[in-house]
């Protein structure tokens, strides 16, 4: 049975004064952790704010144990790329 990891990333960007700078930043996360991890990626929240953003991240591994890992990973290495910009994040699981 497939499970699949859905991991939610909460960004908060003080610095983008334009929804356009807001996109850079999203872009940029977003195509370093499909390259990397091997994830689906897609801005889920926060559409229209300029200093907010809500990112999922999606991984369905064949088996819970590599499932565990890749949503982490993930998390881990947008916590490296986005800093304090990364306000909050959680996983959650479905089988």
């Amino acid at each position: 049975m497939a499970v699949v990891g859905v991991l939610h990333l909460e960004l908060h960007l003080d610095y983008a004064p334009t929804i356009k700078d807001k996109r850079n930043v999203l872009r940029s996360l977003k195509a370093r952790l499909r390259s990397r991890h091997n994830v689906a990626v897609a801005g889920i929240g926060h559409r229209d704010s300029m200093n907010h953003g809500l990112v999922g991240v999606v991984a369905i591994p064949s088996d819970r144990v590599c499932a565990e890992g890749r949503p982490q990973k993930a998390e881990d290495e947008a916590a490296a790329l986005l800093g304090a910009v990364l306000v909050g994040s959680g996983v959650d699981w479905i089988e």
